[in-house]
């Protein structure tokens, strides 16, 4: 890719946006007062026909054993082969869980952390390992060549892939993830300021999406541009069912947290609705909750269902991808904040805590559960 400042390029032009900015915008809530249930729709629960079987999903069965424990600030997760490397937000650290023990792999340079920025989202692809951090030049994403072996993993030189995106102390989004394309896919927030959301010449509140190189693909919606859709607060979620279909959760302010079907060009709203709404220039999510029992932040899609860790919720949910606006909901209150989950080689569903982040823990803790049919 030619440099940062290409990367920041605009959207094409007859791409026009009405701006408005919201005040009082929050982080990932602890304590954000939420409104009245009346202020906050409810999603109607589909139900399947008696006739019709139930589409198959799948939902965690029996209580999580612990993986590995004694971490600070778990953020991500990603597998290479049967070997898992977790991301440490707040001490910018790539560790390899090693039995139930984990060893530093090394620690990503420049990273920044303060508030909700650090060393965010990481994933595997093509020998390397790419990561998401904030650093005092905003957030970026940098790929390291993965060296050595399971026990023995590595990092290589840095290699900038995307930069330019805004960094704030609340709303860095900071989820990657390689699409069924081969694509490599970015969650941004709006970094404190909702107006960058509808801002054509901000790469934050969108996502993003670039080849593994950090180059923009020829058929993005917009051309010249890494925007793949835009009006977002806080997405910290995404992943894709095996029809190819894309999902993305988001924080919301006050009224509704997210969960989206994210479609190529599409605007979802941020600042000028919140949740559901009438405005046809804008895509409703497919369900929403009270940020009391959600905040959403990391997401699976596995065997018909998209799983979604919350943290002020506390709680891990399961939404069938036939029934989107259906919901089920597991272990509630039991484990704390919960930051990500994802599914490991052995299809298992890997559960990761962040206590250590605002709520009052001494460690944090990455738990496993066998997953089946709902």
């Amino acid at each position: 890719m030619s440099p940062s400042t290409t990367r920041r390029t605009g959207l094409a032009a007859g791409l026009t946006l009405a701006l408005a900015v919201l005040a009082g915008c929050t982080g990932e809530r602890e304590t954000d007062a939420v409104p009245p249930p009346s202020s906050s729709p409810a999603p109607t629960v589909s139900t399947s026909s008696p006739q019709a079987p139930a589409p198959a999903f799948v939902v965690p069965d029996g209580e999580p054993e612990v993986v590995a424990s004694g971490f600070t600030t778990p953020w991500s997760v990603a597998f290479v082969g049967e070997a898992a490397l977790v991301s440490q937000r707040d001490t910018g650290e790539i560790l390899e869980i090693i039995g139930d023990g984990t060893r530093v792999v090394g620690e990503v340079p420049g990273v920044a952390p303060g508030g909700e920025g650090g060393l965010l989202g990481i994933a595997h692809a093509g020998g390397y390992l790419y990561a998401y951090a904030t650093t005092i030049d905003g957030n970026r994403v940098m790929r390291f060549p993965l060296d050595g072996a399971p026990g023995s993993f590595a990092l290589g030189t840095a290699q900038t892939v995307v930069d330019g995106i805004p960094s704030a102390r609340i709303h860095n989004g900071g989820r990657i993830a390689f699409g069924p394309d081969g694509m490599l896919y970015i969650t941004a927030g709006d970094a404190a300021d909702p107006a960058r959301a509808q801002d054509p010449e901000s790469l934050g509140g969108k996502i993003l999406r670039v080849t593994p190189e950090g180059e923009v693909p020829a058929d993005n919606p917009f051309p010249g541009s890494p925007v793949w859709s835009l009006g977002h607060r806080n997405p910290q979620g995404i992943g894709w069912d095996a029809a190819g279909t894309m999902f993305a959760s988001e924080f919301g302010q006050n009224t509704g947290d997210e969960l989206n079907v994210i479609e190529p060009g599409a605007n979802y709203g941020w600042p000028e609705v919140e949740g559901l709404s009438d405005d046809d220039r804008f895509v409703n999510p497919v369900q929403q909750w009270a940020p009391a029992d959600a905040s959403p932040s990391g997401l699976v899609v596995v065997d018909g269902s998209v799983v979604i860790a919350n943290l002020r919720g506390q709680r891990v949910r399961v939404v069938p991808t036939a029934e989107p606006a259906a919901a089920r909901e597991f272990f509630v209150g039991q484990y704390g904040r919960i930051r990500d989950v994802v599914v490991a080689p052995d299809d298992t569903l890997w559960i990761v805590t962040s206590n250590t982040d605002r709520g009052g823990g001494d460690d944090d803790a990455i738990l496993r559960v066998p997953l089946t049919s709902g």
